[in-house]
C-alpha cells in the first residue's frame, strides 16, 4: 500500500555533509563519517547495537538479538541506503541513515546511551541531511513517538515539520531540494 506524503515547500539547510569532527559535552572528539563498507566499520556498529539499551528501541528498532542486528544491518548499509557514524576514536557512538522509500528516503538515527545528551545526535542528523543533499536526496521524513518532546523539538529545530499526526506517532517531513528540473 502506497500513500501520499506532504512535504514542505520551503527547502531547509544548508546542511554540512561528512566528515565532520567537533568536541562533545563531555569533552569527547567525536568524528562523523560516512560508512565506509568496511567490515572494521560493520563490526563496530554491531558491536554499539548490541550494547543498545532496549529501553531505547523504538517501533522494533533496532533489533535486539545479535543475529537480527546483523541481518538489519545488512539492510540498511547495501544498496541506496545513505549511512553516516558517529565515532569516538574506533568506537562507534551514533549511527544515522536514510532508507529509499518511494520518491523520498526515510531517517532513522540511533545514539548509544553513553553518548546521548552530549550534542552528537543533533550533529549526526544534521550531517546525514547534508550527505543526503549531497547525493541528491530531495525529500526525508521520519516518525516520532507524540509524547517524545525533547526529538519532537530537536526535528522542528532542524527543520522538520509535523506531515501527518494519527495514532500515537507524528510523522515529521523536511526538504532538502526543490525538485525542479535545472536542465530546463
Amino acid at each position: 500500500m502506497t500513500r501520499d506524503r506532504l512535504f514542505p515547500d520551503v527547502v531547509a539547510g544548508p546542511f554540512e555533509g561528512p566528515p565532520l569532527t567537533f568536541e562533545d559535552r563531555e569533552g569527547r572528539d567525536i568524528e562523523i563519517r560516512a560508512y565506509d563498507g568496511s567490515d572494521a566499520e560493520y563490526e563496530a556498529l554491531a558491536s554499539m547495537y548490541v550494547a543498545f539499551d532496549p529501553a531505547d528501541r523504538a517501533q522494533g528498532i533496532p533489533p535486539s538479538q545479535e543475529r537480527r542486528i546483523r541481518e538489519w544491518l545488512d539492510n540498511i548499509l547495501s544498496g541506496d541506503c545513505l549511512n553516516v557514524i558517529a565515532w569516538d576514536g574506533d568506537d562507534a557512538a551514533g549511527h544515522a541513515t536514510l532508507v529509499p522509500d518511494q520518491d523520498a528516503y526515510e531517517l532513522a538515527i540511533f545514539v548509544l546511551q553513553k553518548y546521548q545528551e552530549a550534542g552528537i545526535g543533533t550533529r549526526l542528523m544534521k550531517t546525514l541531511l547534508g550527505y543526503g543533499a549531497e547525493q541528491g536526496v530531495e525529500k526525508v521524513w521520519l516518525t516520532v513517538e507524540r509524547w517524545n518532546s525533547p526529538a519532537v523539538g530537536l526535528y522542528k529545530k532542524i527543520g522538520f515539520e509535523v506531515s501527518d499526526s494519527e495514532s500515537f506517532e507524528l510523522e515529521m517531513a523536511i526538504r532538502l531540494a526543490d525538485g525542479r528540473d535545472e536542465g530546463g
